[in-house]
């Protein structure tokens, strides 16, 4: 299984978003998908059509608890994607999990030898402790949602050096997939600049699709849906389409053929 973190430390740059559609996206592409919810706020649970009461085990349960993964999973009514959950319980985890043992490593351990799908995306929370810790430690990769703003490029150099440290301490198998930008305003030439820069900075970092800001993505959680169900004609579904195409020809073709 290959396992991608979504991550950014900083709130309200698409990355739950991201993490919702373009698991979809993969799973319409015939990839067994499976989607860690590891946001105490259970944004990608909702967004999925998961409600509170439905979420009897949580990826609380797994780090915390440590659960076997297949009693944690629990089927979407998206076919080809399943789903770990994440309750209210889980924004107590960082404080239980200081003592423990093997605390930065719960989720890789939870997730090896697992092979009941072909790929699994981490939605981890706004922040860089333990948690999203978790999350890097047990990825393969990583992938950054971007938001084209003017603070953009500050957060993602602290957000750098920090996966240069985990690649040192805990996990130097750790790269990074891309960098996918996000809420991109045509109507704003900012908007444009800030792509620009980070590109010039980047280079093939980044990925050549583009989410942009679209109402119907905004809507679609509302419904308890993907906006690629929700409405999988609009812009912002055609995008995150782009975006795991390009994603797959970015993944080891050794681990794609398998």
């Amino acid at each position: 299984m290959i396992v991608i973190a979504i991550a950014n430390q900083k709130g309200g740059v698409g990355k739950t978003t991201t993490a919702i559609n373009i698991a979809t996206a993969m799973a319409a592409s015939g990839w067994r998908t499976l989607l860690i919810d590891l946001d105490p706020q259970g944004n990608a649970s909702t967004g999925v059509g998961l409600s509170a009461a439905q979420r009897d085990m949580s990826s609380y349960d797994l780090l915390v608890d440590q659960v076997p993964i297949g009693e944690c999973v629990v089927t979407s009514s998206i076919p080809g994607l399943d789903l770990i959950p994440a309750t209210v319980d889980l924004s107590g985890a960082e404080v239980e999990l200081v003592g423990a043992n093997e605390r930065t490593h719960r989720l890789r351990e939870a997730l090896e030898g697992h092979k009941g799908h072909d790929i699994c995306f981490i939605d981890c929370p706004p922040s860089l402790g333990l948690l999203t810790l978790n999350a890097l430690c047990a990825a393969d990769t990583l992938m950054v949602p971007l938001q084209c703003e003017f603070f953009a490029l500050e957060g993602l150099s602290q957000l750098l050096q920090t996966v240069e440290q985990v690649q040192q301490r805990f996990n130097p198998d750790l790269g990074i997939i891309g960098i996918a930008l996000t809420m991109f305003d045509r109507r704003n030439r900012l908007t444009d600049q800030v792509a620009d820069d980070v590109r010039e900075c980047l280079g093939d970092l980044v990925f050549e699709a583009v989410i942009p800001r679209n109402v119907r993505l905004s809507e679609a959680p509302s419904h308890g849906l993907p906006a690629l169900v929700y409405d999988h004609a609009c812009m912002g579904s055609r995008a995150y389409m782009d975006l795991a195409r390009e994603l797959i020809g970015r993944l080891p073709q050794e681990r794609v053929a398998a």
